[in-house]
């Protein structure tokens, strides 16, 4: 018995299952029974015995589910009997506030997975978990709330709207969401607060990736996904869109995904995922990331 009268059984794993079904979730943690609920997406310890838990211990207990989690991912094309398996099997975890690198070569299936994760694609197979829900079980109508709510792109071409100014293509955006942040502030802390009222035109291929990043950052979403951000810049103003991303971060408690072909970034992730042929070949995590000015390549 528990607090509240809720009864509890152990299952052959040795954890604990409530007869209550809104409890999904109960873990033996620090010689407590921690009883963790899902809540609209969100992750609440409601009750623990004995009656006494330290704060810490109540914190560290909320992190020991991984923020992404992808389960045994395929992704299988067919092109009359031919099957192309673009992914293959994939499976790691990301937790909140990291900032992961996935790297691989061309046709690896690294964007694949990316929009996947994004929910612009859908799976053959596997599950994906993001915040605790479950977004291969969405229909068409949740997975577009989910993009438009939980998730910022950054693509490698901008996809500014060439006759808006900079502050009206990140107030578009920002017409259809839950929570966005100010337009004007968000451009503002990726440097262009005195751009403004420019036109994509008059903007160089950096400061337009850096309004194409204040677009999605000003959602506020839960996952920022970039698709070879630098892929069309030259290399000082690439590494400065890197260092925007990873400052982001680190101030903000983004969790940011980057998708590159360039592994010299390695040492600036918390997580680094290499893809092969539709595969995780690597996964590692990194306990001293590194600024990416430190980086060369």
């Amino acid at each position: 018995m528990c607090e509240n009268n809720e009864i509890f059984t152990q299952d052959p794993t040795g954890d604990f299952c409530c007869l209550k079904k809104s409890v999904k979730f109960v873990k033996i943690c620090f010689r407590h029974v921690i009883i963790i609920r899902k809540y609209r997406g969100r992750t609440r310890i409601t009750h623990f015995a004995p009656n006494i838990i330290s704060t810490a211990e109540k914190e560290r207990c909320k992190h020991m589910a991984a923020f992404v989690e992808l389960k045994h991912i395929t992704k299988v094309y067919k092109m009359g009997e031919v099957e192309i398996r673009a992914v293959d099997g994939i499976d790691f975890e990301i937790e909140k506030g990291e900032l992961v690198v996935i790297v691989g070569p061309s046709g690896a299936g690294k964007t694949t997975v990316l929009n996947i994760l994004g929910g612009m694609d859908t799976t053959t197979s596997g599950k994906i978990i993001v915040d605790g829900a479950d977004i291969t079980r969405y229909n068409e109508r949740q997975l577009t709330s989910y993009r438009r709510d939980d998730i910022g792109f950054v693509f490698q071409f901008y996809n500014l709207v060439p006759n808006l100014t900079a502050k009206e293509n990140v107030e578009l955006a920002l017409q259809i969401c839950k929570d966005p942040l100010d337009a004007q502030t968000v451009l503002e802390d990726v440097g262009l607060g005195k751009r403004l009222d420019n036109f994509p035109a008059q903007l160089s291929g950096g400061e337009q990736q850096r309004v194409s990043i204040a677009r999605a950052l000003a959602k506020n979403p839960k996952l920022l996904l970039c698709d070879e951000p630098t892929g069309a810049l030259d290399y000082n103003t690439g590494k400065a869109i890197l260092k925007l991303l990873q400052d982001m971060c680190r101030k903000k408690g983004m969790t940011v995904i980057i998708i590159t072909h360039n592994s010299a970034l390695a040492p600036m992730a918390d997580r680094l995922i290499k893809i092969k042929n539709g595969k995780v070949a690597k996964m590692e995590k990194n306990t001293s990331p590194v600024s990416v000015d430190l980086i060369e390549w």
